[in-house]
Parts: C-alpha cells; structure tokens; sequence
C-alpha cells in the first residue's frame, strides 16, 4: 500500500465534496450569473475589476474548480507512478479524469447557454440534473481510486451476488433521487415560499411554475429509494459474515435515516441555504457508503478463482471463503 498515494486521494475526496458544497451556494446565492455568459473568462475578463459580490462568489468557484482539475491529473500520475499496469487503481484515477472533463464541460455550458442566475427553464432544470448525476459519478470514482490503494483483499461469501444486484438498483435510484433534489433544490431558490402552507399550495397548483409542481416528486422518491436502500442494508447486515460489509450496511442505514429526518427540517425551515448545504453534503456522503457497500458486496460475490491477484504496491494472501448464512 502506498500510504502517501493514499492520504492524498481521500484528501482530494474531501476537497471535492467543498467544491460541490461552494458550488451549491453559487447556485442558491444566485451567483450563478456572476461572470455573464463568460467561460473560461469573467465578463470577458481573466481577472474582473470592480467585481460585484456575485462576481467573486462565482469566479471563486471557478478557481476552485480549476484547482480540482490539477489536482486530478497529479492523482493519475501518482497512481501510474505507484502502481503497475492493470491495477485497479489506475483505471478508478483514469475513469476520475474523464468525469472531471465532464463535469467541466457541464458547468460551461450551464454559464454559456444561460442557464444561471434567475433562469427558470426546464432547459436549466435538466442541466442541473446532469450535473448533479455526473458529480455523484465522479465522487464515485474517487472514492473508488482512494479506497483501492489500501490494497483490500474481499473474502468470498456464498449469496453475496443476489445483494449486489439489490444494491446495483439502489445507486441507479440514488442517482434519481439526487437528480429530483437538484430540481427540488433550482425551485425553492427561485421560487422561494413565505411559509409552509403556501409553500404546499405551490406544490399542488395546476397553475404554478413546472419547478414547483415537480417538488412533490422528491421526497416520494426519497421514501421509495430511501427504504429499498435501508430494507437491503438490513439483509446484508443479518445475512453476510463479513465485517467490513457489515459496518458499511449500517452506515447506510443510519445515513438514510438522518437524510430523512434533515429533509423533513429543510421543508419546514423552508429550505434555508445553510440547510441546503447540509442536506446536499450528507447526500453525498449517502452516496459514499452506498457506493462502497456496493463494491465490497460485489467483490465478495466473485469466486476465488476469478478474483484478479492484486499489484502495485503490497501484496496480499489470496481471497478467503466465507461461508454465511443467507435469509431466503
């Protein structure tokens, strides 16, 4: 294991999940429009004079973002340098990169089609959506390339495919349940309600803007997505011997939990920014433990004999097999 390459991949997870979380506030502080139709440049300059407040909220973001850029191609060099050819960390670095470029060309064309500030189109609704499904993704392949470098060798559980399956459902509803809060998340900044009962009005207006008759989706969605993730995570927690597997099926069980409990405070708060924040950063970190629990549970589907020896840095004693007791 190279602990140096390591360090350095989680703390680049954790930098990201700030990028996400500045790049939030962007949109709920309406800086989105800060630059003007301006990509790479500011209101057609590299360094704006006489910025307004949301000049600097946004360009800030931007070098942040750029940042973030650099960072990542230190961490594939650093991951073709440490480990060898056909390692799995390379790939998860190399599959990080392609995201990053995504998730750029995104936020350009979000800023050069307009589609900021007090933009209220379905055009802007859809982008964000992508932008949201694509950070999730890329989140996904970080945490993947940091988690890999610790050189984890899975122990072989009998049943473990039939989870890995459930829980390959579960991020693709994960991954809309994300798409519909950004949605829900583009309407309460644009439309925001003076109370809670107007604000259920809104929802449920024929008449209202698309924006806010789409809210009622997510919190449907969250129930459904939200369950199916805690009803699986149950099983696997009674069913599989594996530790790790274990802890990871609990974390998602209390996260899941605590996602419901603050996205009930969000609606009666009326979706204040900081809460916003809150709600979008324990999403992500959902994510993180969804996405973790998938790959071991994955991996330990996999027969010993399939399981590819590991290379790089370390070495490892082959997978064991572990027999466990799995609930019909």
């Amino acid at each position: 294991m190279n602990r140096g390459f390591t360090r350095f991949a989680w703390g680049f997870l954790g930098y990201n999940l700030l990028v996400i979380m500045w790049g939030a506030f962007v949109r709920a502080s309406g800086s989105g429009a800060g630059c003007g139709a301006h990509w790479p440049s500011c209101n057609g300059e590299v360094i704006p004079r006489d910025a307004s407040v949301e000049t600097l909220i946004e360009l800030s973001h931007r070098i942040t973002s750029g940042i973030a850029g650099l960072l990542t191609l230190v961490l594939v060099i650093w991951a073709f340098r440490a480990f060898s050819k056909g390692h799995g960390v390379r790939k998860a670095a190399v599959w990080t990169l392609v995201f990053m470029i995504i998730e750029a060309l995104i936020g350009a064309g979000l800023v050069l089609f307009e589609l900021v500030g007090d933009n209220a189109s379905m055009g802007r609704a859809v982008g964000l959506a992508i932008h949201l499904v694509n950070t999730l993704i890329l989140i996904g392949w970080i945490t993947l390339t940091a988690w890999r470098s610790q050189e984890r060798e899975p122990a072989f559980v009998d049943g473990a495919a039939k989870f890995s399956r459930f829980l390959a459902f579960g991020l693709i509803g994960l991954l809309i349940l994300g798409a519909s809060g950004a949605i829900t998340a583009l309407g309460d900044t644009l439309f925001p309600a003076g109370s809670l009962s107007e604000g259920l009005r809104q929802d449920f207006s024929p008449t209202a803007h698309i924006l806010l008759r789409l809210r009622i989706w997510h919190p449907m969605i969250a129930v459904v997505v939200g369950g199916f993730m805690v009803g699986v995570s149950v099983l696997i927690v009674a069913g599989m011997a594996n530790d790790l597997v274990k802890r990871l099926a609990k974390a998602v069980i209390g996260l899941v939990t605590f996602q419901m409990f603050l996205g009930v405070i969000n609606v009666l708060l009326l979706a204040p920014i900081w809460m916003q924040l809150v709600h979008l950063l324990f999403a992500d970190v959902l994510w993180i433990c969804a996405f973790l629990l998938t790959v071991e549970v994955w991996r330990a589907a996999r027969t010993p004999e399939s399981l590819p020896t590991l290379q790089g840095a370390g070495s490892s004693p082959p997978a064991e097999r572990v027999d466990a007791y799995v609930p019909a």
